[in-house]
């Protein structure tokens, strides 16, 4: 059986378990590149980003790194 979670329930969430939701959504589309279609301009500029980073790989980040920075941010000070 599968629920729906309409806006309303993530609103009600904190901050780091919507980005944990994001990140679960996230990662099921990523098990099915197939199924995403991209338009010129998305394949351009995902060619673009790749290119990039092949130029200076160095500046790129893994995943868990970004989502630390993401959710630091995110928290109230």
């Amino acid at each position: 059986m599968s629920h729906k979670v309409t806006v309303a329930d993530t609103l009600e969430m904190s901050v780091d378990e919507r980005l944990e939701l994001v990140a679960d959504i996230w990662e099921s589309i990523e098990a099915l590149p197939e199924a995403i279609s991209l338009d010129d301009f998305e394949r351009q500029e995902l060619e673009r980003r790749l290119a990039a980073y092949r130029a200076d790989p160095g500046r790129a980040a893994p995943w868990e790194v970004v989502r630390q920075r993401l959710q630091n941010r995110a928290r109230p000070r």
